[in-house]
């Protein structure tokens, strides 16, 4: 199943790599674990994405253009002006010209959202402002990003969420937390998935094997060992159908049907057949996907405009 952006991190996994959203651990997590994990923000025009070149990571333009060169071990999407780069085994962030803002320490970083990056030095996970100071001090076992003014953090043993001024906003009592995102966030009870609103009510009853993030108003589901994907009232939109599934962005959702990664429009019918080994979600009109051990980027007709390189 494809990962699903933002993450949730936990200390207890490698520093540097992060847990995935367990609610939806993928088949592409390898790809993004390397890249990054973010929400596909920014505007369209300026949009930058990571790209690999001789084992180093640089950035280009929509038109597939470096424009920033490659010079870091690993790299992920810019989100509020700034990206999270690895230097060595330490991680800063850079602005769009290249030049590092906040100086590689972390042993962890996420991306930017709602003005707050989530990083980790050490034992716990904490948050910073875009000056690289802490807004809410490193103190929890696992925490996710903010989204609609709440990030999911772990305490007590359950989860629960903070708002921006790292005060408790929906008390731990979840075995599990996603991100906010469309003003909901997936959470799990006991071994089902459903959905609670900002408040922290239960929106979409806890019912689904596992679940995704919201975007443009779907949400991928588990439902009988398939996934499709449910509105935000929990309506079946698309069914169950697919071996693994992603989000939706630029109207378009990575699946997976046979080991093989193509893409679907919002009536469920494939707009990009299933070819790739994995495949991410489109930003501005370009999605990464790679092809073996390949990363590249297609646009929506599905004709490379970066090809694959290793």
């Amino acid at each position: 199943m494809i990962s699903h952006d933002p993450v949730v991190r936990t200390t207890s996994r490698p520093l540097g790599f992060g847990k995935n959203h367990l609610i939806a651990l993928g088949a592409i997590a390898a790809f993004l674990l390397v890249v990054g994990i973010a929400l596909w923000t920014g505007s369209s025009q300026s949009a930058l994405f990571p790209v690999s070149v001789n084992g180093k990571y640089g950035y280009m333009n929509k038109s597939a253009k470096l424009v920033i060169a490659p010079q870091f071990d690993k790299a992920s999407l810019f989100t509020d002006g700034l990206a999270a780069v690895q230097i060595g085994n330490r991680w800063g962030y850079i602005d769009r010209s290249g030049k590092l803002v906040v100086a590689p320490q972390f042993d962890l970083a996420d991306p930017f959202s709602q003005g707050l990056a989530l990083v980790g030095s050490g034992p716990h996970l904490g948050y910073i402002d875009k000056n690289g100071k802490y807004a809410i001090n490193s103190q929890f076992d696992g925490a996710g990003q903010f989204g609609d003014g709440r990030a999911p953090v772990f305490a007590n043993g359950r989860w629960g969420y903070i708002d921006k001024s790292g005060k408790m906003a929906i008390q731990p009592q979840f075995d599990e937390g996603g991100n906010f995102s469309d003003g909901l966030a997936v959470i799990r009870l006991g071994n089902k998935c459903g959905y609670i609103d900002a408040s922290g009510k239960i929106v979409i009853t806890p019912q689904f094997t596992s679940a995704g993030d919201f975007h443009d108003g779907l949400a991928m589901v588990k439902s009988a060992g398939r996934y499709g994907y449910i509105d935000k009232l929990g309506r079946m939109q698309i069914a169950p159908q697919f071996d693994s599934a992603g989000d939706f962005s630029d109207g378009l959702s990575p699946v997976g049907m046979a080991g093989r990664f193509g893409y679907i429009d919002r009536s469920g019918k494939f707009a990009i057949n299933p070819q790739f080994d994995h495949g991410g979600s489109f930003r501005a009109g370009i999605a990464p996907v790679w092809v073996g051990n390949r990363q590249a980027y297609i646009d929506k007709s599905g004709k490379f405009v970066w090809n694959p390189v290793s």
